[in-house]
């Protein structure tokens, strides 16, 4: 057996199933611009983080150059025969040592200018002096550049390790007095050796200032929000666009801290910041970018949130627009079934709402209350019928009281007449009753073909008692065909005509036959009169077969082939036709399969 698929959306109401569809149709939409917005941020991001991989390289090698710079100049300083000549060696007067002094502290001073109108990087000239032999020159530092000796007592913690890295240069945080006010610089310290004795140190040569040399280069890169640091491997901030950092350390997310510790070789992603760095091993520097997602991604949010105004203003408009539809279109649906679902067949129907309306939705509620009127209508006209059905019945039992009285009646008059010996007078009372008791047939339409023969039997018999008729009447009917269905009062009236149109005054040579046989799936009953005069068979044609026809006589054999029509079908009927050798013979067409067994009285 076949199971019907069970469509569930069907459990829900109309009002459920739209806003289901709502759902259905404004989430994708929402979906897709998360999604949407999710892979552009990580797109923007990606993209942007090469970019600025790129730049960070690029800043660090401008950065490497500028230190290469202090470097080239460091070394020309070293190299110069000034700086050379300024080892203490006892031999020398005042005055000499005083113009090796003024010599060298020029020499600084003219390296130590800015250019283009940036920062300046200012050269000093450390010398380890235990004896003195420059009284004169300042022990303590005046201005940022110029020469200075010193003492074990007042010996930079830098001194030692310039000098054992023998002449190579490296950066540290230092404190260097402006205008005795002290203030911490980053410095490129190199040992200054003698360049003919090669192991001989002079003293120490320190460029100060480069905090600021290499922020100007940083601060060449614009990173809205962003801080630039530089930094050993330790990420021990040497330099920053924020000065306020510098000798700080940075402190990195945990994935770097932990699985990269030396080279930050990818750039970092954390949900506020992006790390972006670039190495240089051989002076074991990193130039790092920190920048905070939220600037980088301040003109997407600002998209973002004028798009999230714009679907927020389209939801809304859709809720507007959906309320509107649902009042104008769900809530008549929604009244129109709860009257459908109260409504009561006879019951008043309420007056039509929305008769303005000339939807759809109105046509249908239009429909649908008119069609619950027309149906109180027939209702109510099949309730009247049904009461003039019960009078018009009550009415025919009243009218059947009156032939029943009349036939107790004769009943009463022919046993009478018999006993006072008049017994052709009871004979003719006893065919009356005859032929009424048939004609009543107790309401029935139909009956049997035997009951019909005697009702015409009985006819004939009261006729000829009553006329002195001499014609014969011959009955040829078999037994077999006894119970077959007749319209009641069927051959009386062919008789009655074949008596007066035929053989009423033929006297002894008047004959009528009625036989009946089968012919296919019919049954002919045949009324058959050998009369002298001739009828207008056309006319009679007419009349039968014509709807039209309306005459004045007739109106029997008219009656007869309608009602036999209307019982059994317009292929059955009553037909006229002239007898060889005179006479009339009226066939009357019946359905063979007409049969059925009648029970007995009651």
């Amino acid at each position: 057996m076949r199971t019907g698929f069970s469509n569930p959306m069907t459990k829900l109401s109309v009002k459920q199933q739209l806003l289901l569809l709502f759902l259905l149709m404004v989430s994708p939409i929402f979906i897709l611009h998360s999604y949407g917005n999710s892979e552009a941020e990580h797109i923007l991001k990606r993209h942007v983080t090469n970019a600025y991989a790129e730049l960070n390289k690029q800043n660090h090698t401008l950065i490497d150059r500028d230190i290469d710079t202090v470097n080239k100049i460091t070394t020309t300083i070293i190299q110069n025969p000034i700086a050379q000549q300024l080892v203490p060696n006892g031999d020398e007067t005042v005055i000499e040592r005083v113009r090796k002094y003024e010599k060298m502290d020029a020499l600084l001073a003219g390296y130590s200018t800015a250019l283009n109108g940036g920062e300046a990087v200012y050269y000093s000239l450390y010398i380890y002096d235990p004896h003195n032999e420059y009284f004169f020159a300042p022990k303590v530092q005046m201005i940022q550049s110029g020469v200075y000796f010193f003492t074990d007592a007042n010996k930079p913690k830098w001194f030692d390790t310039a000098l054992k890295l023998k002449g190579l240069g490296f950066m540290e945080i230092i404190e260097n007095n402006d205008m005795l006010v002290k203030k911490r610089t980053l410095a490129y310290i190199r040992a200054v050796n003698t360049v003919n004795q090669g192991h001989s140190v002079i003293g120490v040569l320190v460029a100060t200032n480069m905090d600021k040399k290499l922020a100007e280069s940083m601060q060449s890169v614009s990173l809205p929000g962003g801080e630039i640091f530089f930094t050993d491997q330790n990420n021990y901030i040497l330099a920053s666009t924020d000065p306020k950092m510098m000798g700080t350390t940075v402190e990195l997310p945990a994935t770097a801290s932990e699985n990269q510790p030396e080279t930050l070789d990818k750039p970092i992603m954390t949900s506020e910041h992006i790390y972006i760095s670039s190495d240089n091993e051989l002076l074991q520097q990193r130039l790092l970018y920190k920048i905070p997602i939220k600037s980088l991604l301040q003109q997407q949010n600002e998209v973002k949130r004028v798009i999230q105004l714009i679907s927020v203003a389209y939801i809304l408009f859709g809720c507007i627009v959906i309320f509107y539809f649902w009042r104008s279109l769900m809530t008549p649906l929604q009244r129109l079934a709860t009257f459908v679902r109260r409504y009561e067949p006879g019951k008043r129907v309420p007056e039509t709402p929305g008769k303005g309306r000339n939807d759809e939705v109105g046509v249908l509620i239009g429909a649908l209350y008119d069609m619950a009127r027309r149906l109180n209508g027939l209702i109510h006209d099949k309730y009247q019928m049904e009461i003039k059905q019960r009078e018009s019945q009550l009415q025919i039992l009243y009218q059947q009281i009156n032939p029943h009285l009349l036939y107790n009646t004769l009943e009463s008059i022919y046993w009478k007449s018999s006993l006072e010996g008049n017994s052709e007078s009871a004979e003719m009372i006893k065919e009356l009753s005859k032929l009424m008791k048939i004609s009543l047939s107790r309401g029935r339409e139909l009956i049997t073909l035997a009951e019909e023969l005697e009702h015409a039997a009985a006819y004939v018999k009261l006729q000829q008692k009553r006329y002195d008729y001499d014609f014969q009447v011959i009955w040829s009917v078999p037994d077999t065909m006894m119970n077959h269905l007749i319209p009641k009062v069927t051959l009386q009236p062919l008789i009655e005509n074949a008596m007066i149109h035929g053989v009423k005054n033929m006297g002894e040579d008047g004959e009528i036959h009625i036989t009946a046989d089968y012919e296919g799936d019919k049954l002919l009953i045949r009324v058959e009169d050998n009369g002298y005069k001739d009828a207008d068979y056309k006319a009679i044609e007419s009349l039968l077969n014509e709807p039209s026809a309306n005459p004045a006589s007739g109106y029997g054999i008219k009656n007869i082939h309608q009602r036999l029509q209307l019982h059994f079908g317009n292929i059955y009927g009553i037909g006229y036709k002239k007898r060889n050798g005179g006479g009339t013979i009226v066939t009357i067409v019946l359905p063979a399969a007409g049969e059925r067994k009648e029970q007995g009285d009651v």
